[in-house]
């Protein structure tokens, strides 16, 4: 299962996510899901760093994405998660067996 946890500031405000896991949908290389959600997350991530300039620690690895921006960043950056955030949901509404959203405040 695809674990996605968005990260809010204290007024609930995105300032990032992580991501972890696989769906299990189909075989790697094959899966629709882990595709749509990949796909996603790097064009959120890119736009975050190069797009936006925000301040933010980026990590990606094999099943694993991690993107934190700094709190005076996270409005410039609002929109793009929450565009991101939504995608993911819809994602979680058609598939909930195999991707979860979920928040923590940090």
């Amino acid at each position: 299962m695809i674990q996605a946890v968005f990260f809010t500031g204290p007024s609930g405000e995105l300032t990032g996510f992580r991501l972890t896991g696989h769906s299990g949908l189909a075989e790697e290389g094959s899966d629709i899901l882990c595709a749509a959600v990949s796909s996603a997350a790097y064009m959120t991530a890119n736009t975050v760093s190069d797009v936006i300039r925000a301040e933010a620690r980026i990590t990606a690895d094999e099943g694993y994405m991690n993107v934190a921006v700094a709190l005076r960043d996270a409005k410039r950056c609002r929109d793009l998660f929450e565009g991101f955030k939504l995608h993911l949901q819809g994602l979680e509404e058609q598939y909930p067996e195999n991707i979860e959203v979920s928040y923590l405040e940090v």
